[in-house]
């Protein structure tokens, strides 16, 4: 089994449907929960964003999140943190500034629906900062203020910053091409798309979009633990694929692209 790395993870109680909710239960897990889940399917890393900087949608607090997280993250073996930006927050540029240097830090996250702003409006900041810490982003795609499309042009500005469209499959109204035609889109190489939508079950999806735009253009994401981790680490493990298809998409885009390639704790694994 390959030594999976999941670029697209949570941890923390999910807060969408109301208190008591069976969803709000189910879509819920400590970092624990969420390292144990990984570990049973071979997922050595699961970079995650703290829930409590997300949600409630127009009610998270990226602020608090990103201190929870780099408290509860400095030493949990299996996890990663991404620090959250609300651009419309200085203070997470500040804490990003800071937590990016540090080892438990992998990246940067954006979420422009739950926090509500558009992409247009504000990606130009984002990514000048980004671009100035060198910086991987994983951005949610593709609803109202979030398009993949839209993404490109910074892709294209900004060479030095790597960023990861969210979700193949997923878009507003219906669309399962955004993702994939915004990469063919871009102009430097630096623009990729994650498999972490609950649309990644659709036969043929997975499949169609490494032929379009490459095995190496695609990371394995599983949104844990909204979704259920083994079924999303199967969908990638039972694809019609080549092994060398399914090892990218797994493992070796992501020690690529964030720069693995020197932790000692991912090299003693692959």
């Amino acid at each position: 089994m390959i030594p999976a790395i999941d670029v697209h993870g949570h941890y923390g109680t999910y807060v969408r449907a109301g208190a008591g909710s069976l969803q709000d239960r189910f879509c819920s897990a400590d970092a624990d929960e969420v390292a144990r889940r990984a570990r049973e399917v071979g997922i050595v890393l699961t970079i995650v964003s703290p829930l409590k900087a997300l949600l409630p949608r127009l009610g998270g607090d990226a602020v608090a999140g990103n201190m929870e997280a780099a408290e509860c993250l400095a030493d949990a073996p299996g996890l990663k943190q991404y620090v959250v930006i609300d651009p419309r927050v200085e203070e997470t540029f500040r804490q990003a500034e800071v937590m990016l240097a540090q080892p438990q830090s992998a990246g940067i996250k954006i979420h422009p629906e739950e926090h509500g702003y558009p992409i247009t409006e504000f990606g130009d900041v984002i990514f000048e900062f980004a671009a100035s810490q060198r910086a991987v982003v994983l951005t949610h795609t593709s609803e109202a203020n979030s398009r993949a499309e839209e993404f490109v042009r910074w892709a294209d500005e900004f060479p030095e910053v790597r960023i990861i469209l969210a979700h193949i499959g997923h878009g507003i109204d219906g669309d399962l091409a955004e993702q994939v035609r915004a990469v063919q889109r871009s102009r430097h190489g630096n623009l990729y798309a994650d498999t972490s939508s609950a649309r990644s079950i659709t036969p043929g999806l997975i499949e169609w979009a490494v032929q379009e735009i490459g095995a190496d253009r695609v990371l394995f994401g599983t949104d844990t633990p909204l979704y259920h981790t083994a079924m999303q680490r199967a969908r990638i493990d039972c694809a019609n694929l080549s092994a060398g298809e399914k090892s990218l998409i797994l493992r070796e885009n992501a020690v690529r692209l964030f720069g693995f390639e020197a932790d000692a704790i991912l090299a003693t694994q692959a």
